[in-house]
């Protein structure tokens, strides 16, 4: 219905069962990548959208009408990977790709694995179960 805001998903699982079937398998194989770097991180629903938390957000991922995009959360990881990134359309912190020509499976495996030091550094420089300026959850 038009002007009508769709229901956020309140599971990843749910929020995939909507995305039409192209983009749906391209984010499946997507998550299924970063949970083989990442498998002790928790999978949320985060600004509508999946993502995958490890002492913080790692990375968000999408589907859009006419691409899926991993969102990589850290403008330094972003800047690290910016050459292997230049084949596929970037936003500020989002790389778009088509679902029929997806992102290598061994450049996020790289990127998320930069990721979880990323985040699990700062939990190491700012004392455990902090997150940098914020009390523990």
């Amino acid at each position: 219905m038009r002007g009508r805001r769709s229901a956020v998903p309140e599971t990843v699982d749910k929020y995939l069962a909507g995305v039409p079937s192209d983009r749906r398998a391209a984010l499946q194989e997507l998550r299924k990548t970063i949970r083989s770097v990442a498998p002790d991180a928790d999978e949320v629903i985060s600004y509508h959208m999946p993502a995958f938390r490890h002492h913080g957000i790692l990375v968000y991922y999408a589907a859009f009408e006419h691409h899926c995009s991993l969102f990589i959360a850290s403008p330094t990881v972003q800047r690290r990977f910016a050459g292997e990134l230049k084949p596929y359309a970037r936003g500020k912190g989002t790389v778009h790709f088509a679902p029929d020509r997806p992102l290598p499976a061994a450049l996020v495996r790289r990127i998320v694995t930069a990721r979880v030091a990323e985040n699990e550094g700062r939990v190491t420089k700012h004392g455990k179960g902090e997150r940098c300026g914020k009390k523990p959850r």
